[in-house]
């Protein structure tokens, strides 16, 4: 009898242990965390249909892709009215749309840009598969882009120089020259200590770095550390010329970086006085269609317009 009531009381022990622990397991199991923190569903994604390349209309609320461009160097030109202005000479070398994102936005989409060319041996294996998987040769830079769905294009399609009008604006993205470790005067143009009347070997350095209030460096001092080397944006440059034989444009000051740099360039976002594209230019939208757009010249060059600079004014 005892025997008997033993094994009862055992195997009943047992079952209430497994019982416990797959309790346990469901309680605390991912999905069921998941479910009672009430976690919010994945957000739906949007991607353009786009299935060919077609004409379509500009209108202030389109944004057209950017593209990527090798800076070649710099040069001078002269406007109409004889005056020398410096520009930066950026060529696109096999720009090509690689692939369209997806995005939460329904009103915003994202192109994927590349520019030259890469040895498959020296592309990785994700990379290799993500290339053949929309039909493209590898590309020495990607970059991606936002834009608005009316301006997507197909995989595969080409952008020329001939995507830009001479005379708009555009904003120029690359990083700037590095420099190193530099000092406070260089790097923050201070001013440096006094050159004579008892300074001892303090001509260059930062001074104070706080109080004693509060004890410590507030963060974000300007101190030595490393220049350049970062991202640098310069926006509303103008287009000055634009050549379609050497796919080339022209594009008035300096861009940042070195030469043989990947730039990227995007028409400007930023407008303050003057208009994106000039007045009565027929804006090439999504891009540049050869057969399609209207047959553009070798050299286009822009146009400054108002009055001759060298002519001083009349009364």
């Amino acid at each position: 009898m005892l025997l008997r009531s033993y094994f009862a009381f055992s195997q009943a022990g047992l079952l209430g242990q497994n019982l416990k622990s797959r309790l346990q397991h469901s309680l605390f199991s991912t999905t069921a965390i998941a479910q009672r923190a009430k976690l919010p569903q994945e957000k739906e994604r949007f991607k353009p249909d786009v299935t060919e390349l077609k004409l379509g209309t500009y209108t202030q609320n389109s944004r057209r892709t950017g593209i990527i461009a090798r800076k070649a160097g710099m040069t001078g030109m002269w406007d109409e009215w004889g005056v020398r202005v410096p520009v930066t000479v950026l060529q696109l070398d096999n720009v090509q749309v690689v692939s369209i994102l997806k995005t939460s936005n329904p009103s915003l989409a994202r192109l994927q840009i590349g520019c030259g060319t890469r040895k498959e041996k020296n592309v990785t294996k994700p990379m290799q598969g993500h290339f053949k998987a929309n039909g493209i040769a590898p590309k020495a830079k990607l970059f991606e882009f936002p834009i608005t769905p009316d301006a997507a294009l197909p995989v595969g399609t080409e952008i020329t120089a001939s995507h830009f009008v001479p005379g708009q604006l555009v904003d120029v993205t690359a990083p700037s020259l590095g420099k190193g470790f530099q000092g406070v005067m260089k790097r923050w143009g201070f001013a440096g200590g006094p050159a004579s009347h008892g300074n001892s070997l303090a001509h260059r350095v930062p001074g104070s770095t706080g109080n004693i209030n509060p004890a410590r460096v507030y963060p974000g001092k300007k101190m030595p550390g490393r220049m350049g080397g970062k991202n640098v944006t310069v926006m509303r440059l103008p287009v000055m010329k634009v050549d379609t034989a050497l796919n080339c444009i022209w594009v008035k000051g300096s861009v940042p970086g070195h030469d043989n740099q990947f730039i990227k360039v995007r028409d400007s976002i930023k407008i303050v006085k003057h208009r994106l594209f000039p007045e009565g230019a027929t804006v090439p939208f999504p891009t540049y269609i050869p057969g399609e757009s209207a047959e553009q010249p070798r050299e286009t060059v822009a146009r400054i317009g108002g009055q001759d600079p060298l002519i001083p004014a009349s009364d």
